[in-house]
């Protein structure tokens, strides 16, 4: 049995590990088979990417239509309702987008390999059946208490008894929203586990589908938020029984039980509790920060309008090749193969630094261009994107950080070691409320934004550490050099970037001479700079030899 704590018999089962039999178990049941690793990891992860990337503009569009009913300064009610949603947020982003599945997809897997479906559905139904039951008590208890939890969440609205008020009522009405996504999280580590993506990646877009649809018809800021705050149950119902659908469709026989303790699920447990933590250190952060930027109007939504843009590239290549590394990581560890896990991790690292370097160069290099242009319109003032820009450019240099983090926690969850990332998490989150409160209190709210991070680069550095220490996995020679490549190639991208944004006026005077009528000439002139930005990149990866197009189509299954 591996040792988590990186001694010396973790060490020898990983790095003397004796070639697999021909009497190894077979990959999981729907898991890709007699395929190279990278493949079939770059195939699951563009499945994610692509519905991911869908959810996301629907989310985009959401906010859109949400800062144009709410604004963010004008109204208490933007800060109230982005107050509601952060809370149910958090376990969202904790249990839904990888961290149950972190501990229990090996557990299934494991079980589904060794001992059939029958036994690994028994176990599923009893962890659903757990996970549901505890997280009904947590929403109901936090409901009763949520008049005095408010003081806690957010201290500064206490001065505003209206803000203070609505902000209990919408978290209220919102925390059911807990529940449905345990129960989404929990059937999404079973279809993953399956080899079954699209349905937990697309599930998101009934979210944004459904606020969509219950803010737009509102003509106050007030009704607005209510509506809003509303459609979130609806929604999480609907993702809900969506995934529950998907996972009998698979032939799963995963069921509505009553909770049971078995030995099997308390060892799920104290592997999903220490994981949980550990794979939701950012979002722990972000929710640290809020109860800071409560104490001025405005931030928390000006906070949540750049955690919009810069989820964008987390969502895209951190989640989405986290959520697809670790059923093949562990395929790799079971099976003792060091070769496949080092050769796996090396190439979730360069793809996704390449993938988010020019992520963090837009938001760093143009960020106001990016928020007077997306969300400057109705409600939402100039003054309110120039405060939100300030923070996304502290968000965009930590973007690699976000992303590396979900990347690199499942080469520790793949070998059952879920403690290690949460003390990493703790100190990062330690790390982030020490920096928070200084810097709040030396530049005001976006102090709060470079601080988480600053957190999220300390939790990176931590965890390479742990890794290269116990000779678990460093970036091979050949990886090292195209990383060196990349960052070339991202800092050219910035500075052309940074270039545009400087002379956004004569772009916007270019196209206002066009005389194009539909579209205002800012939402023109960003929509032409994406386009050769888009262009542009690729060329530079191409250029030098970052990635080259042979391993692009060998990598998606185009090549041999």
């Amino acid at each position: 049995m591996l040792d988590p704590r990186g001694g010396p018999a973790y060490r020898r089962a990983v790095t003397s590990a004796p070639e697999p039999s021909a009497a190894q178990p077979q990959p999981p049941v729907g898991a890709p088979a007699g395929r190279p690793p990278g493949g079939g990891l770059i195939r699951s992860s563009l499945i994610n990417s692509s519905l991911t990337l869908l959810s996301r503009f629907m989310g985009f569009g959401r906010d859109l239509v949400i800062s144009y009913r709410m604004g963010a300064s004008a109204s208490p009610a933007a800060d109230a309702f982005n107050t509601a949603l952060a809370f149910p947020n958090l376990f969202r982003r904790i249990f839904a987008e990888g961290a149950f599945a972190a501990a229990f997809v090996p557990a299934y897997s494991k079980t589904l390999e060794a001992k059939g479906e029958t036994e690994a559905d028994k176990i599923a139904s009893d962890a659903l059946a757990t996970l549901a039951a505890s997280t009904i008590v947590l929403t109901v208890l936090a409901q009763l208490a949520m008049p005095w939890l408010m003081y806690a969440i957010n201290p500064g609205y206490a001065d505003d008894p209206e803000k203070f008020r609505l902000a209990i009522v919408l978290t209220q009405i919102a925390m059911p929203y807990l529940p449905c996504m345990a129960i989404y999280a929990h059937l999404s580590g079973v279809l993953n586990a399956r080899g079954r993506f699209v349905l937990s990646a697309g599930a998101p877009t009934l979210l944004n589908l459904v606020m969509l649809l219950t803010v737009w018809p509102q003509t106050s800021a007030i009704d607005a938020a209510y509506a809003a705050s509303w459609g979130v149950i609806i929604a999480g119902v609907a993702q809900a029984a969506l995934l529950l659908w998907g996972v009998r469709r698979t032939g799963a026989k995963v069921h509505f039980v009553l909770p049971r303790l078995t030995p099997e699920i308390k060892h799920l447990l104290a592997l999903a509790v220490p994981g949980a933590i550990a794979a939701s250190a950012t979002q722990i952060n972000i929710f640290i920060s809020g109860i800071l930027a409560s104490h001025q109007n405005g931030a928390r939504s000006w906070l949540a309008a750049a955690d919009r843009l810069y989820q964008l590239p987390l969502g895209l290549v951190g989640v989405a090749i986290g959520v697809a590394l670790l059923p093949s990581l562990s395929r790799a560890v079971q099976s003792q193969n060091q070769a496949q896990a080092q050769a796996t991790m090396d190439q979730a690292i360069v793809f996704a630094l390449a993938l988010a370097l020019p992520a963090a160069a837009a938001l760093s290099a143009m960020p106001f261009f990016l928020i007077d242009a997306l969300f400057t319109r109705g409600e939402f003032t100039p003054y309110d994107a120039r405060q939100t820009a300030s923070a996304l450019l502290h968000y965009g240099w930590g973007v690699p950080a976000f992303v590396l983090a979900r990347v690199l926690s499942p080469a520790f969850f793949a070998r059952g070691d879920t403690r290690s990332p949460m003390r990493f998490a703790l100190i990062a989150v330690a790390v982030n409320v020490v920096a928070g409160v200084v810097l709040f209190r030396l530049v005001g709210f976006q102090g709060i934004a470079a601080a988480t991070s600053i957190a999220a680069w300390v939790n990176v550095a931590l965890m390479m550490a742990a890794l290269s220490r116990r000779g678990v996995y460093r970036p091979s020679i050949a990886a090292g050099g195209r990383l060196v490549r990349i960052g070339a190639a991202g800092a050219v991208f910035a500075a052309l970037l940074a270039g545009a944004s400087h002379y956004r006026d004569m772009i916007q005077a270019g196209i206002a001479g066009l005389g194009i009528p539909v579209v205002g000439t800012k939402e023109l002139a960003l929509l032409a700079v994406v386009a050769v930005a888009g262009a542009t990149y690729p060329v530079l990866l191409f250029v030098s030899r970052a990635i080259t197009p042979t391993e692009i189509r060998a990598m998606t299954g185009r090549g041999r």
